[in-house]
């Protein structure tokens, strides 16, 4: 209905106030800018901060163009333009935040490399039932079937040392849970991935 009917708008209150948000927004995003990488939540904090910076310069655009062609019908184009940037920022952002809370698959692991290295480590004969989760922003979850070598079954404990090692010195994988089996007793026809 504002751009219908646009209202009567000080322009020089839109500008000023601008103003003082766009000095604000633009601090507090400098300021959160290098920390930003590290953290989905201070990356949030400074998608928000520079969304506001850019809806700030907006409006003062906005503010010049009533005070000097009376276009009054910038005023509603401008609050829907911002509103439709912040949903954008929003969509585009939520995907990594609904992998982790769904403990998703992480994306920065090569999961054929980690199964390759653990299939090599000595003892090892082979891998199945194999899941990796994103448990948090900076953490990744390894579940596994370990087929042990019947030589290298009274020396478990060495064995499983050295696949965590492996997995958190090359990959970064802090957290497993490793399920060994004899030969004797393995899976049939057990998928490398998942359940099967």
């Amino acid at each position: 209905m504002r751009i219908i009917d646009p209202q009567q708008i000080k322009g020089w209150w839109v500008v000023w106030l601008g103003g003082i948000a766009l000095a604000v927004d633009a601090l507090t995003a400098l300021l959160t800018y290098s920390m930003q990488k590290d953290s989905v939540n201070i990356r949030a904090l400074f998608l928000h901060n520079l969304s506001d910076a850019l809806a700030s310069v907006a409006v003062i655009i906005g503010g010049i163009l009533i005070l000097l062609y009376d276009l009054r019908w910038v005023d509603p184009a401008i609050t829907i333009g911002i509103a439709g940037y912040i949903l954008y920022l929003g969509l585009t952002e939520i995907g990594g935040t609904i992998r982790t809370l769904m403990l998703g698959s992480p994306v920065d692991i090569d999961t054929d490399a980690v199964i390759l290295a653990l299939s090599n480590i000595e003892g090892v004969i082979d891998l199945h039932h194999v899941h990796f989760w994103q448990m948090g922003e900076h953490d990744a979850s390894l579940d596994a079937h370990v087929v042990i070598e019947k030589s290298a079954w009274d020396q478990l404990e060495s064995t499983k040392y050295r696949i965590k090692q492996a997995l958190e010195q090359e990959f970064n994988i802090s957290h497993s849970t490793l399920e060994f089996e004899h030969p004797d007793h393995i899976h049939k026809d057990a998928h490398i991935y998942g359940h099967g």
